[in-house]
């Protein structure tokens, strides 16, 4: 089996590492809080799902080791560029997307579809909203804005105001809706529980292995 390294052990955390095994990884280690400054192990692939503020410090301690890597954590975009190339500069693998879900992913397809069909169509104003739990911090979403930049790269040009919502224990709801004076038109991806997530950075952690260079969810699905 792959030695998996996890970066991060909290809810996500645990269930990539109960999920790991469906998907021949070995569990090597998990860092968290309490154990990050001791000897990190060797590994054939890490997956951070750790928090922003984290994201530097483990490509700085992982790339110089060769280690690829599969990045869930979001909200460290402001950093991307000195991430990247912190990366580049040593050759690893990375899969980053601001979720993992493959559902999501095809999602964002559908989305790139839509805004091309929608960028001749200006009676119909584009609207986004996410939902999740209470304890996320970062809003808009990844995805929410994922979903935006979507529509943006297949020609979208109006205005796409994005709402967030935060309550209870909402794993991820995101709606994007065209409205016109006499119609309504949405779609919407719901999450029911976050093993999607995990499975997906799972697949990546396996895509990953044996390549160099910064890639997404595209082409890990090859979309």
């Amino acid at each position: 089996m792959a030695r998996l390294l996890l970066i991060g052990h909290g809810r996500m955390g645990r269930l990539v590492e109960t999920l790991a095994p469906e998907y021949g990884f070995e569990v090597e280690a998990a860092i968290a809080r309490g154990n990050a400054g001791a000897a990190w192990p060797d590994a054939d692939v890490a997956i951070d799902f750790s928090t922003a503020e984290a994201v530097s410090t483990t490509v700085a301690k992982l790339a110089p080791r060769g280690t690829p890597l599969v990045i869930g954590t979001t909200g460290w975009q402001a950093r991307e560029r000195e991430i990247r190339d912190a990366a580049g500069q040593h050759g690893i693998g990375v899969v980053s997307a601001p979720n993992f879900a493959i559902g999501v992913n095809l999602f964002l397809a559908l989305i790139e579809r839509a805004g091309a069909l929608m960028s001749s169509q200006p009676a119909f104003g584009a609207w986004i909203h996410e939902l999740h739990h209470a304890a996320k911090k970062d809003a808009p979403s990844g995805t929410a804005l994922a979903m935006e930049r979507a529509l943006r790269q297949a020609g979208y040009s109006a205005d796409v105001p994005i709402a967030s919502t935060r309550a209870g224990a909402i794993p991820g709801t995101h709606t994007l809706g065209f409205d016109a004076a006499s119609e309504t038109i949405t779609i919407i991806h719901i999450a029911r529980d976050r093993a999607s997530f995990a499975r997906g950075a799972l697949e990546a952690a396996r895509w990953i292995q044996g390549r160099q260079g910064w890639f997404t969810m595209k082409d890990v699905l090859g979309l």
